[in-house]
This record gives structure tokens, sequence and C-alpha cells, in this order.
């Protein structure tokens, strides 16, 4: 977990107001799950297995043992999935070297939280030395905390990568936005008490009480976040 600003400067004694937000990454702001299907599929073929379709919206978001330990049993392939984590980061890091393109309205957004001076943090599943890569992309700078997915002891549907980053910039876990395009995801901001914005990427997340779904991060901005804490 890396922070840039000290987390006593985020407290606001009393206030019901918005007090951060926190985004994930692949397939939120950077247009990336199609990058880890597709290095899941290089790395299977090249282990003498072919992936289903189908199983693409069942590892999409899920921490890298989830989706690594579902796959190998779904293949049978003979690797651990030590093994295949480190093959997936390689393949995948090699796909990223030369940027990543951000999904519509990401860069709009992170400049509109950044002017609003609205604590914001990257919570990924992904592991640290992806993020750093990727962060090349959408800028340090942009975030006070990042947490990855490899600096927790339990990840994304578990509510901890949350519950970290509320800590990390001293706020109410109640009071802090997440947009998360994953079921996952989702279930993790909303297991930690979480305000959640769904933009689904690659399989449909249903609307609920707690949580909003749109289409695209254009739809998303400072007011709009700071409705669904106040609900007026």
């Amino acid at each position: 977990m890396t922070s840039t600003v000290p987390a006593s400067l985020f407290r606001t004694n009393g206030s019901s107001a918005l007090q951060a937000v926190f985004l994930d990454m692949d397939g939120t702001l950077v247009d990336t799950e199609g990058f880890w299907w597709d290095a899941e599929v290089e790395v299977f073929a090249d282990l003498g297995h072919r992936l289903d379709e189908a199983w693409r919206d069942i590892v999409v978001g899920g921490p890298m043992t989830r989706s690594a330990g579902y796959l190998i049993e779904s293949t049978g392939a003979d690797i651990t999935v030590a093994e295949l984590t480190v093959l997936l980061n390689e393949k995948f890091e090699r796909r990223i070297e030369r940027g990543v393109p951000l999904m519509p309205g990401a860069e709009r957004l992170l400049a509109e939280l950044s002017r609003h001076s609205i604590p914001t943090a990257l919570v990924s599943a992904s592991h640290r030395r992806i993020i750093d890569k990727v962060l090349h992309s959408l800028g340090r700078d942009r975030f006070a905390l990042t947490v990855a997915g490899d600096e927790v002891v339990r990840t994304k549907p578990h509510p901890e990568p949350y519950l970290t980053a509320a800590q990390g910039v001293g706020a109410d876990p109640v009071l802090c936005a997440v947009i998360e395009d994953t079921a996952t995801g989702v279930a993790a901001a909303e297991a930690a008490g979480c305000r959640v914005v769904a933009v689904p990427s690659v399989a449909p997340i249903a609307a609920s009480p707690g949580r909003v779904v749109v289409r695209s991060l254009e739809e998303v901005d400072v007011p709009f976040l700071r409705t669904l804490i106040t609900g007026i």
C-alpha cells in the first residue's frame, strides 16, 4: 500500500458529506479486462489447454489466486497457483508496457476529483508491480493512496481493501463512494459499507439499494457522487 498524503488531512469531524472516492483499476479506469483474458488464454494455450469463453465472466474482477485456481481446476492444467500467477503477471505486463487505454470519462473524472480536493484512492485486486506500471498512464499524483491485491490479507470480494483505503485516508467508509466494474468489486465495497457506483465492463450488474448502475464514467461527476452520500 502506498500513500502520498497524511490521513489526518482528510478527517472531517461530524460531517455527513462525501469524504473520499475509491476507484477500481482494471475495467473501471483503464480498459484492461480484455488484456487479462488474453493473457490467460495465451498462458493456457502454452500449457496445452483451451479456455472456454464462458469462463471469462467467472474470473473477471476476482483476485489472482481465485481466478488462477478456477482455471487450473477447470482445465486440469499441471501447474500450481503460484506458478500460474507469475506467468499471468508476466504476460499482462508485456501488454501494458506501452501504456494502457483509459476508459471513457476516466481522465475527466480524475481531474475533477483533484480540482475539488476530494481524497481519491485506487483500490485494485491487481498486484503492486502491475499497479505501478499502470500508474504511468493514470498519473500517480492523482491518488492519495493505492491499495494492491497482494498487500492485503483478504482481497476482493472481502471488504478489507476498501476498509484499508478508508483507514488510510482517515475517512468513514459510510461516507465514501466507490466506483467498480465487477460484481466482485461491488460486493467488497458494499461489505465495507460504502456507497457504490457500478460501471459494468464485462458482465451485467443490477441496481439495488445503496448502489447505482451507470453505463460509463462519463455519467459520473462530483455533484453526482456527493448526492450518493447526502441523498439530496
